[in-house]
């Protein structure tokens, strides 16, 4: 069988490299890739077996492959990441394989059998589709946020709130971490429009009402978040604030 390893980390594509030429006798050619656009091009040209994809890499995430690939493909993919769990989440519900890093050997060695018998079936057709639908299945209650190494999933329950910085936007996270996302605060709204706990407060903010403590009423309106955040609420979206909670926790 011939591969096809697309990182964009040297040393963890010739240690994948090196693990499968000890450990997996099956295949016999490997090619590298540095990125995303390199690698789909030498899928192309060399029609591998099997992929081993990165998920996060700098200018492209490994699952933005689907984009690359409408319709049927004729290889096995087997992501490897070395941390994100909501696409772990999303591959253990749809089947598909994948590999934590450090990667290790029985792994390995047990996600390319499954490969060789699903090539030897003939049973590739619906990986794709079956990768679509999980991703969608997860997009109910999670949010996909384009971070520089690749996608975080991040649940809906787990936003705090969202401030605009321009054309980008600023993602406050329960845990106390920020991730400042390429993507106008418009985006947002749009994209939960439908969650009736999220709550355009104020131009610049779009909050998660669960993570509001206090409504003041001292030298200007503002809401107190949980992490004692001060977000302002404009005078027109008070009395539309007070229904929406009275609605949703009254």
């Amino acid at each position: 069988m011939k591969a096809i390893i697309i990182d964009d980390e040297k040393r963890a594509r010739h240690l994948l490299s090196n693990l499968i030429i000890e450990h997996c006798r099956s295949i016999t050619d490997i090619k590298e890739a540095a990125d995303l656009k390199t690698g789909v091009d030498l899928i192309k040209s060399e029609k591998p077996d099997i992929v081993f994809l990165d998920i996060e890499m700098p200018n492209q995430s490994g699952l933005e492959i689907l984009e690359y690939f409408s319709g049927q493909i004729d290889f096995k993919i087997i992501f490897v990441t070395a941390y994100n769990q909501y696409a772990i989440e999303a591959f253990k519900l749809s089947a598909i394989d994948y590999l934590l890093k450090p990667v290790d050997i029985t792994e390995l060695k047990e996600a390319v059998t499954k490969a060789k018998e699903a090539i030897e079936a003939n049973n590739l057709s619906q990986q794709l589709s079956k990768l679509r639908d999980s991703l969608k299945q997860l997009s109910i209650d999670k949010i996909a946020l384009e971070i520089p190494k690749g996608i975080l999933f991040a649940s809906h329950n787990d936003i705090v709130y969202f401030e605009a910085d321009g054309m980008y936007t600023n993602v406050q996270l329960a845990e106390g971490k920020q991730k400042t996302i390429c993507k106008p605060l418009k985006h947002f709204v749009e994209q939960l429009s439908k969650n009736a706990m999220f709550f355009k407060c104020h131009r610049s903010y779009f909050i998660n009402l669960k993570y509001v403590e206090e409504l003041v009423k001292d030298d200007g309106d503002y809401l107190l978040m949980s992490n004692q955040k001060r977000i302002p609420i404009s005078k027109s979206k008070r009395d539309q604030f007070l229904i929406v909670v009275k609605e949703t926790f009254l």
